[in-house]
């Protein structure tokens, strides 16, 4: 296997990583602010302690998901910048399509 071969695989593999991650991320951070939203709601509504301590408990995962999900995150975002920086030393590369499909994810990931 090439050169070229491994770093177009390597790219493919890295940017699925961290489109996969960032949509992770912000569905957990979607799915807190619903809870919150619901927590709020049962403690105006006067809701049983029962629904009230499990969306808390809800929340508290959710909020650990969040955490864990942008830490991951991170980490694929900087696998992927440094891949990108090795390409940008290889002339032929540095206009290759796979290279400037990462940069765009890199771009709308790193938002």
């Amino acid at each position: 296997m090439s050169d070229k071969t491994t770093i177009h695989r390597q790219l493919r593999i890295k940017t699925g990583t961290a489109k996969r991650l960032f949509k992770e991320h912000l569905s957990y951070q979607k799915e807190e602010e619903q809870l919150k939203r619901k927590l709020d709601k049962f403690i105006a509504d006067g809701a049983e302690d029962w629904d009230i301590k499990n969306t808390r408990n809800m929340m508290e995962e959710s909020n650990k998901l969040v955490k864990d999900t942008s830490k991951r995150l991170g980490g694929a975002v900087q696998d992927l910048r440094e891949l990108l920086v090795g390409t940008e030393k290889d002339p032929e590369l540095a206009s290759d399509e796979e290279v400037l499909k990462a940069k765009e994810v890199l771009e709308e990931v790193s938002v």
